[in-house]
């Protein structure tokens, strides 16, 4: 579910922010979404920084569960080499 949001900033932190998003073909809402998300996963303590381009793209691609990927690897690099 979206809920709005409003934030007060600098107008020209909002113009470059607006250039970036333009040049990165996404939203400003995406943008700030994305790095709420980074920003709670460092502090749920896991460790790992994952990038907002990840985070978007992960469970995009839904396999069964009996797929065992590293044999499909295995035989991609067979066929490749």
């Amino acid at each position: 579910m979206n809920t709005k949001l409003t934030l007060k900033l600098n107008k020209s932190a909002i113009e470059r922010a607006k250039r970036y998003a333009k040049k990165h073909k996404q939203s400003l809402s995406v943008m700030v979404e994305n790095y709420f998300n980074v920003i709670s996963e460092k502090e749920n303590g896991n460790g790992i920084e994952i990038s907002p381009n990840v985070l978007e793209l992960s469970g995009i691609i839904k396999l069964p569960k009996d797929v065992d990927l590293k044999e499909m690897y295995g035989k991609h690099l067979e066929e490749k080499y």
